[in-house]
């Protein structure tokens, strides 16, 4: 079995280093490529070469580049990681697609622009580059053992999935993939949703709205609900209601993973596993991209799967933009997340 060449842009500081201003993504996803059988880290680029020395040092990466683009052109890259701000994924991941990379591992939220999101996705399928992004949540053990509950009929058929998260671009692209996690990839119909910008903080060059509800209708008659701010008001960042239980990971109490099911008189808590940080997760990540590369099937953390995340995104930001519902897919992809935050709000 040959050995896979692996690529990274954007190599950043480790987590809560000196002058690191994010989570040092790529440091965990040069993990992943380090616990996988038959891979190399081989190229590095980053804007910043002393970054990417200091990366090389931790993780390897023979060749080193401030241009990702003179990257592409001189090494032959089955997989390439994008570890940067989203206003620039989507240029990255293109680029790679389009230089023949065979698979493409993007950090989450996938861009500004639902049109970006859309672009990557299909140009990817065009060229037959298998392209992923770092929703790692899926597989987080509190997680998964909620879906096991979940799918066994412990809480009778799923009814609504709730939602409670700081806010709708950068944290919510957690909660909605999850929403698909949990309702079996199913589509959504429409959105109905409303923001408020007030106290809305920058994350990684995009401006976010300080409080936001978004309402959700899958076609299956399943009903989503996110609640993002300060002052969302759900004592579990999220809830699985069903006809017969409600189960509830991250309770405010402490509780990591809580049911109350089909024939209990109170809460019962399952033991969990992992961490709390989650960013360890990153590599279970990585580790599946590489096992569906192998074998042909669909990733877990597929394009496709974010983008039907992604679409609620800007599916709520349309909706406090024309003040009504906005059914899915979105007709118009073109206005960035900036724009509809200030048309949503004047």
């Amino acid at each position: 079995m040959s050995t896979l060449r692996v690529g990274i842009i954007g190599c950043g500081r480790p987590r809560e280093s000196e002058g690191a201003t994010g989570f040092g993504m790529a440091h965990w996803h040069a993990l992943g490529y380090e616990a996988a059988p038959d891979c190399e880290i081989v190229a590095l680029a980053d804007l910043n070469l002393d970054n990417a020395r200091a990366f090389q040092a931790d993780h390897g990466g023979e060749h080193v580049y401030k241009d990702y683009q003179t990257m592409l052109a001189e090494q032959r890259l089955d997989i390439v990681s994008v570890c940067t701000w989203p206003g620039l994924h989507a240029g990255m991941v293109i680029a790679a697609a389009e230089a023949g990379v065979r698979a493409i591992h993007c950090e989450k939220p996938m861009a500004p622009s639902l049109g970006e999101a859309r672009q990557m996705v299909e140009t990817c399928e065009r060229h037959g580059a298998q392209l992923t992004f770092n929703h790692q949540r899926r597989f987080g053990d509190r997680f998964r053992k909620a879906k096991l509950l979940l799918d066994s009929g412990e809480i009778g058929q799923l009814v609504r999935i709730e939602g409670r998260c700081a806010n709708l671009f950068d944290w919510g692209t957690h909660w909605f993939d999850m929403f698909g996690f949990y309702n079996n990839e199913t589509p959504a119909d429409w959105v109905l949703g409303q923001i408020d910008p007030r106290d809305g903080p920058t994350h990684f060059g995009v401006p976010m709205e300080g409080q936001g509800l978004s309402h959700v209708k899958f076609s299956n008659d399943v009903h989503g609900l996110l609640v993002t701010g300060f002052e969302a008001g759900l004592e579990a960042q999220l809830r699985l209601v069903g006809t017969a239980g409600i189960i509830e990971i991250n309770h405010v109490g402490g509780s990591a993973l809580r049911i109350w099911g089909h024939g209990q008189d109170g809460w019962r808590s399952p033991e969990v596993e992992e961490p709390e940080l989650g960013l360890e997760l990153t590599r279970d990540g990585v580790r599946d991209l590489f096992d569906a590369l192998r074998t042909g099937r669909e990733p877990e953390l597929s394009g496709r799967r974010a983008l039907q995340a992604t679409e609620l995104i800007f599916a709520t930001y349309e909706s406090s933009r024309r003040r009504g519902r906005v059914d899915v897919p979105v007709a118009d992809a073109g206005r960035s997340l900036s724009d509809l935050l200030a048309a949503a709000t004047t």
